[in-house]
């Protein structure tokens, strides 16, 4: 090879390479505060409100299928509030708006793993919603066995955040 191919194929590698990390990256990373002794990303207070925002599983086996935590999330201000998006942080989670007629809006995935529609779920004043968690086990193949930490972000029309977690320790 001459050097002129060699200096092509240089410039060709490294327009590749900037590509594929411009096209990888998806923001700035979140910061952290500390709270309680952890460390937890950084987020503005939603008006929105959840009693209970971490649940643990326990063990669960990849043998009896999906794991579903219900999380209630509450408006406890005077004036409507839009929930405006709700994503989760791997392709394994899906989570569903559950209303109180029984109805559900959803699924709601992860960015990048295909179509993730709006929420736009309006919550009066004073009325709740359930977030249905469901968390598959066997989305990860036999790989993926082993203690998991999944995240569920839930933001208002107003910038305002809810973090909800999820831990287990699936056995196959």
């Amino acid at each position: 090879m001459n050097q002129k191919t060699i200096l092509a194929l240089v410039i060709v590698f490294i327009f590749a390479f900037l590509y594929g990390i411009s096209y990888l990256d998806t923001g700035p990373a979140p910061t952290t505060v500390s709270e309680a002794g952890g460390s937890h990303p950084a987020r503005t207070e939603s008006a929105l409100t959840a009693s209970e925002t971490v649940y643990d599983f326990g063990s669960i086996s990849m043998k009896n299928g999906d794991a579903t935590k219900d999380f209630t999330v509450t408006n406890t201000t005077d004036k409507d509030i839009m929930l405006k998006t709700l994503v989760t942080s791997c392709m394994c989670t899906q989570a569903l708006i559950v209303r109180a007629d029984g109805t559900t809006k959803g699924p709601f995935g992860m960015p990048g793993m295909g179509y993730v529609p709006p929420a736009n779920e309006l919550v009066k004043a004073g009325e709740n919603r359930i977030i249905r968690v469901v968390y598959d086990p066997n989305a990860h193949g036999p790989a993926g066995v082993g203690q998991i930490d999944r995240l569920v972000f839930l933001e208002d029309s107003n910038g305002g955040k809810i973090q909800l977690e999820i831990k287990a320790l699936v056995t196959p």
